[in-house]
């Protein structure tokens, strides 16, 4: 899995690193064929305080490309938030690739 974090007009410390890298492993538990994830994490520069701090999120799994965002006022929230659909999304795609046909039972003569 190949993971990019960015900032825009914020610096991501290794702390903020770790703790999205850390919720993002609840997504690769779910579905193991995640191909690449590129989170881009943003303050905005808006004279409204609340929901200034935004996450989003392109995840690349094998035959779908999904995207999520969320914004809070606290950037550890709007992260939390983000996970929480993407993940959504993912149990959603397994679910909807997986074969749920049973096969027909065998005659008895």
């Amino acid at each position: 899995m190949n993971l990019t974090i960015s900032g825009h007009h914020l610096e991501v410390t290794p702390a903020l690193r770790d703790y999205v890298t850390g919720k993002l492993d609840r997504i690769t538990r779910h579905f193991d064929q995640v191909v690449d994830v590129k989170v881009l994490l943003t303050v905005e520069k808006q004279k409204e305080k609340e929901k200034r701090q935004r996450a989003e999120c392109n995840i690349h799994v094998k035959g779908s490309d999904m995207f999520a965002e969320s914004a809070h006022e606290d950037l550890y929230a709007a992260v939390d938030d983000l996970v929480d659909k993407l993940d959504r999304q993912v149990v959603k795609h397994k679910d909807r690739i997986t074969d749920h046909h049973h096969s027909a039972p065998k005659r008895m003569m």
